[in-house]
């Protein structure tokens, strides 16, 4: 109880102590109170004390600020007006000195003018922006001077040997190609006439590359002070011009229909040639690098850039089309489908080309022109296929055949056709043109079908100008052996198929059994027992014994008259018509002996005894059967009456001289002909065996011609006669005569009448032959081989103008190819 009480007194002081302490801290708490107010009241009185001074601090740190904005200003105002001062003085200095530096001037002046256009509260600022837009005008036409006069400076007419240059080796003018044949596969490296080569043409530079960046910064400066029209006349103006001139340089005129009209064919043909070469080094070589100077120039502009490049070609194409488009709408004819397929073949080949560099819708007007023109020349050359087939069917010329070989309209028509066929790919395009349907092959075939059915059809009429069955069934046979041969020979075969070969086989063995009936029926019948009887007929005696038929003599002697007078007559006839097919000529002289000689000896068997029991037998029974054999070898030959001499007439005309001075007929020594040089020569060349020594015979710009060929200089001469040894493993002239005509002073014409041998694939081939040389002061100038006698076929030769031409054209091409095939006239090796 004690210990609760003790303890109870403890806790009262303590709370006593507490009480104490807590009134202690508020008279503090108060004190301090007290003393923090006195203190607001002093921070007031400071505070409104010192608002002056900080008014006046606030006051001058503004102007600072403003004073350091004003001299950042007046420094940049400065700078601009320095950077305008400067290029003032550039620009004022002109654009010739030093052009970079002017056309930087140019870019600070617009930065200047953009600058104090953002600034116009300066002093000022209205006068000196003034002053820089003015002068900015006089810089901008200044620089259209400088683009004017860099541009007209590199723009020059290219000369056409540079654009024969870009051209590959196969398509350069013939003098460069046949020098170098190397195949140009070095693409994208520099040429030393600064080109660059891509797919074997090179890139023609038009404007050296050092001076399109300075064009592309002038037209960049033109175009950004919206000069964009300007430009573009300055650029036309100037580059139209030299396209164009350039094309004048290289050839190329400007045709209408009209004046294609009035043209020579030869003179036509030539320029279509020529157009055709023309169109494809304008398009490949001049119009690409016209582009790509265009392209670099206005880089970044593409509108502007089409548009000039199509302003400046404009002219030159419509120049190139007009001559196409003129052919294309003139008046069709037969001669004229292969350079119609020609043309239409250069501008397919075109078209990616045209797509390319002709992009653009600046471009489409010419873009369709190109298009147009090629549709036009397909739609041409169609209609002409139609009319060759109703010029063949109607053709009524009256070209005589009076040998009855093959009629000029058919060797026409076939070669013709043959030219066809070289045009497969190109005709498959243009059937493409009108037909959905890509049966294109049936196409040709069923056109090759009709001209040659119009072929025979006229030729049907043209064989009733023959009095003589005979000679007509051969003619007819003649022609449409040449057509199966042709065919057999050709492509034409794959198309017109094995039936209608066979059909036309058996077309000519009817006209050759027809010509067999209607030529030898006759003479047979001297040969036959008919109407020989046993009775007395003119005092002739009836004689019988081996033949057991008590035949009368005299009959038996009129038969073998009939038969001889019938069988000269035949040979004097029938050795002047000809079959010129070697095969068909050895196989219709072995029907005929094979009908003839059996009967001759059997008759001869007979009643030769009645005969040869008289008097003068030989004068009734003139020929054996080997006589009569040998005679028909000569059926068919096309000869004249005067007959070759054998291979000792050059000696026996010297022998004739000889004994001409032995009888003193003559009292000088004779000259010695010219001929007498050149004939060894010319045994050589087609013996086969010619030296280079054998050609100095020719005059450097001779020429030679024969059926197959035809060759200028003494180079395709070489070629020409190098040529034979590979063809035939045999070849000499075997018989000859000749003679020489003086024309004039220094002037021969020497006559060859020849008969020539050659073996083909084990074959003997005969071929009768008049060689005309042409001599001027020992020299030969022209030499040329008839086979058969008869005249080259050629413009002047033949009355249908067509054949000759074409004829001319298959020679040529025939001379070119094998000149190309013998190395250009290269000398074999010894």
């Amino acid at each position: 109880m004690v210990v609760a009480v003790s303890g109870m007194d403890s806790l009262v002081e303590r709370a006593a102590k507490m009480k104490e302490a807590l009134q202690k801290s508020q008279t503090i708490t108060d004190s301090v109170v007290s003393i923090l107010g006195s203190f607001d009241s002093r921070l007031s009185v400071l505070e409104t004390a010192m608002r002056p001074t900080q008014i006046r601090t606030h006051a001058i740190r503004k102007a600072h600020e403003n004073i350091d904005k004003t001299l950042k200003t007046a420094e940049v105002i400065l700078t601009q007006f320095d950077a305008y001062r400067q290029a003032e003085a550039k620009i004022l200095k002109g654009p010739h000195e030093d052009l970079k530096s002017y056309l930087e001037a140019i870019d600070q002046l617009r930065h200047n003018i953009h600058f104090l256009s953002g600034n116009k509260g300066f002093k000022s600022s209205d006068g000196v922006l003034n002053n820089a837009n003015s002068l900015l005008a006089k810089a901008i036409s200044k620089l259209e001077d400088e683009f004017k006069q860099l541009l007209a400076l590199h723009s020059k007419p290219v000369e056409p040997d540079r654009l024969f240059e870009c051209l590959p080796e196969s398509l350069r003018p013939s003098s460069e190609s046949t020098e170098n044949h190397s195949s140009g596969k070095n693409h994208h490296h520099e040429h030393q006439n600064g080109t660059l080569e891509t797919g074997g043409f090179k890139h023609l530079t038009l404007i050296p590359p050092r001076t399109l960046p300075l064009l592309h910064d002038l037209a960049l400066q033109m175009v950004q002070a919206g000069n964009q029209q300007q430009l573009l006349r300055i650029y036309r103006d100037t580059r139209s011009s030299v396209m164009d001139a350039s094309l004048r340089k290289l050839g190329v005129e400007k045709l209408s229909k009209e004046d294609v009209q009035k043209m020579q064919w030869e003179v036509l043909e030539a320029k279509i040639g020529r157009w055709i070469h023309f169109i494809r080094i304008a398009v490949k070589v001049l119009f690409v690098g016209e582009r790509r100077v265009c392209d670099q120039i206005f880089e970044g502009f593409d509108t502007l850039r089409d548009q000039c490049f199509a302003e400046c070609i404009a002219s030159s194409v419509s120049m190139l089309l007009s001559f196409g488009d003129a052919i294309a709408r003139s008046k069709t004819s037969p001669e004229k489908l292969f350079v119609l397929l020609d043309m239409y073949e250069i501008m397919r080949e075109l078209l990616p080309e045209i797509e390319v560099v002709f992009g653009g819708k600046a471009c489409n007007e010419i873009r369709e022109s190109t298009f147009g023109l090629t549709k036009r020349l397909a739609q041409t050359a169609q209609e002409t296929f139609g009319d060759f087939e109703e010029a063949v069917e109607k053709d009524a010329t009256k070209t005589a055949v009076l040998d009855g070989t093959v009629h000029p309209l058919t060797s026409y028509v076939i070669n013709y056709v043959k030219f066809l066929f070289d045009y497969q790919s190109t005709l498959k395009q243009l059937f493409q043109e009108f037909e959905s349907s890509g049966e294109t092959s049936s196409q040709l075939a069923t056109i090759t079908m009709r001209i040659m059915q119009a072929l025979q059809t006229n030729l049907d009429g043209k064989s009733k100008q023959f009095r003589d069955p005979a000679l007509m069934h051969l003619f007819l046979m003649n022609n449409i052996h040449y057509m199966v041969r042709s065919v057999r020979r050709s492509e034409a075969k794959d198309l017109l198929g094995d039936d209608w070969v066979q059909r036309y086989r058996r077309v000519v063995q009817q006209h050759a059994n027809q010509y067999k009936r209607n030529a030898w029926s006759k003479i047979l019948q001297c040969l036959s027992t008919q109407g020989l009887t046993s009775s007395s007929v003119g005092g002739g005696s009836a004689v019988s014994g081996e033949g057991g038929s008590g035949a009368s003599r005299g009959l038996i002697i009129d038969r073998f008259k009939t038969f001889n007078i019938q069988f000269e007559e035949l040979h004097q006839k029938q050795s002047q018509w000809t079959v010129p097919d070697s095969e068909l000529q050895e196989s219709l002289r072995l029907a005929v002996a094979e009908i003839l000689l059996p009967a001759y000896r059997s008759f001869i068997k007979r009643f030769g005894s009645l005969v040869e029991s008289g008097k003068n037998p030989q004068k009734y029974i003139r020929y054996t059967a080997e006589d009569l054999e040998r005679m028909l070898g000569e059926f068919f030959e096309g000869k004249t009456s005067n007959e070759p001499r054998r291979m000792d007439g050059n000696i026996s005309q010297k022998d004739e001289n000889r004994e001409c001075c032995i009888k003193g007929a003559c009292e000088y020594k004779p000259r010695k002909p010219v001929s007498d040089d050149i004939i060894p020569h010319i045994l050589n060349l087609y013996g086969s065996c010619a030296t280079p020594l054998d050609f100095e015979i020719y005059a450097p710009n001779a020429s030679f011609e024969d059926p197959l060929m035809c060759a200028h200089g003494v180079k395709q001469i070489k070629s020409a006669f190098y040529s034979i040894s590979k063809v035939f493993s045999e070849s000499r002239i075997v018989e000859y005569s000749v003679e020489q005509k003086a024309k004039s002073a220094g002037k021969q014409e020497i006559l060859i009448n020849s008969k020539q041998h050659y073996k083909f694939l084990g074959r003997n081939i005969d071929l009768i032959s008049l060689i005309k040389l042409y001599v001027e002061d020992g020299k030969v100038v022209r030499h040329e081989d008839w086979w058969y006698k008869k005249p080259i076929g050629n413009r002047e030769t033949i009355k249908f103008p067509l054949v000759g031409h074409l004829m001319e054209r298959l020679r040529r091409g025939s001379m070119l190819a094998t000149h190309s095939l013998m190395g250009f006239g290269k000398d074999p090796s010894t």
